[in-house]
């Protein structure tokens, strides 16, 4: 069977082709134009994931939400996405009422796809019989640190590798440091390779254009690179979750994928947040690192992100810091869940060769713990049985 999506769109709203769209995706359909049907289909269908519409007749998808979470109560969750106006006035609204994602009109088919299939893998739904005859999608590591300098882009790579390595599957690897993204540097790869930009000016974001756009590198890892230059950044779009699209696509078509996030909370990092099996948070043991990381953790509480899908990694272990993990664990109030030894010489030596420590050093101290990490992060973990709702900063901020 497939997932089971209940569509309560009026006809003006979205395009005709949203309903192609998830169709296509393999997808079984229940649609509705009216907010009573779409409650009477709820309770009668069980859908997997409901989207509706703000402007509904006779009840509007705010009040179908509200009903929905007061008659499911503690005993499920319904992921579901309000579609409606692009004011900030009615997202809030739409996400105070208890809906997962907004999405702001006008909707591109390709987008509601992407946010459907983010939520299903969100909420531990299996996708059976989507895009490509996958039976599962790949999982989802994205690698954040908790600020700059701490390692996150190195090991983001060759954790990718020793990941293709160990497990003999297929990873990608995404930059998802639009503006500034060092993959081609740390890669050796110039400016002629094919960017992200490439994936999001097609007609439409699928797997037929991710495969012509990835870069295969000699380790066996395909590369999904940044823009070449900064301004080329605002190509990919933060309203159309372009970079969600991309992410999704590519885990219908690998087993792994990776993303090296970007610092800034913006659109596109949390939307890859929310939909990652592990959050990686990289650090250091340094005063103003544990800060930076205690701040993170309050806003991942904050807007939704469980527990158990983060975990952090100290990068540079037994670095002489003056602080010991016992420390650093007592103040961030959480363990400490993988550690990387301190091997400056072989990463720095590695950078700026442009040649990975895992394809010509994967047997040096930093090259065992990493295979170490890479290892630990294949074991699939089981999705728990109902997953918060991944807030957005604004609805806490109001």
């Amino acid at each position: 069977m497939s997932a089971r999506i209940l569509l309560a769109i009026a006809e003006e709203t979205v395009p005709a082709g949203a309903a192609t769209a998830l169709s296509r995706e393999g997808y079984e359909l229940a649609t509705s134009r009216h907010g009573a049907d779409a409650l009477r289909a709820w309770e009668e269908q069980s859908p997997d994931v409901m989207l509706l519409d703000v402007a509904l007749a006779d009840v509007s998808g705010f009040e179908v939400v509200r009903r929905v979470r007061k008659g499911e109560g503690d005993a499920g969750h319904t992921p579901i996405v309000l579609v409606g106006p692009a004011d900030m006035q009615s997202k809030i609204e739409g996400l105070r009422a208890g809906a997962d994602d907004y999405v702001a009109q006008p909707v591109h088919p390709a987008e509601l796809t992407a946010r459907v299939r983010a939520l299903l893998v969100r909420f531990g739904v299996a996708e059976r019989g989507g895009a490509g005859g996958r039976s599962a999608m790949g999982q989802l590591h994205a690698y954040y640190g908790a600020k700059g300098g701490v390692g996150t882009t190195t090991l983001a790579i060759n954790t990718a590798i020793a990941l293709q390595q160990a497990t003999k599957r297929s990873v990608a690897l995404v930059d998802g440091n639009l503006q500034f993204g060092d993959h081609r540097v740390f890669l050796d790869l110039g400016p002629d390779k094919r960017s992200i930009v490439d994936a999001c000016s097609a007609t439409a974001i699928d797997a037929d254009v991710v495969r012509r756009v990835v870069v295969r590198h000699e380790s066996g890892v395909d590369l999904m690179l940044a823009p070449t230059t900064p301004e080329s950044a605002e190509l990919v779009s933060p309203d159309q979750h372009q970079l969600l699209q991309v992410v999704e696509v590519l885990r219908s078509i690998y087993d792994y994928v990776v993303v090296d996030l970007d610092k800034r909370l913006d659109d596109h990092t949390l939307d890859v947040i929310g939909a990652a099996d592990q959050l990686l948070v990289v650090m250091t043991a340094d005063l103003s690192c544990l800060k930076n990381v205690r701040l993170l953790l309050e806003t991942m509480g904050q807007i939704g992100v469980p527990d158990e899908r983060m975990a952090l990694v100290l990068n540079r272990n037994k670095a002489f810091t003056g602080i010991s993990i016992k420390a650093a664990e007592s103040v961030l109030r959480r363990p400490i869940e993988h550690q990387v030894v301190n091997d400056y010489r072989t990463a720095i030596s590695s950078l700026n060769s442009g040649t990975p420590f895992m394809v010509n050093h994967a047997d040096s101290p930093i090259g065992r713990a990493v295979v170490q990490l890479a290892r630990a992060l294949s074991v699939e973990q089981p999705a728990p049985a109902k997953a918060p709702r991944l807030k957005k900063l604004v609805a806490v901020a109001g």
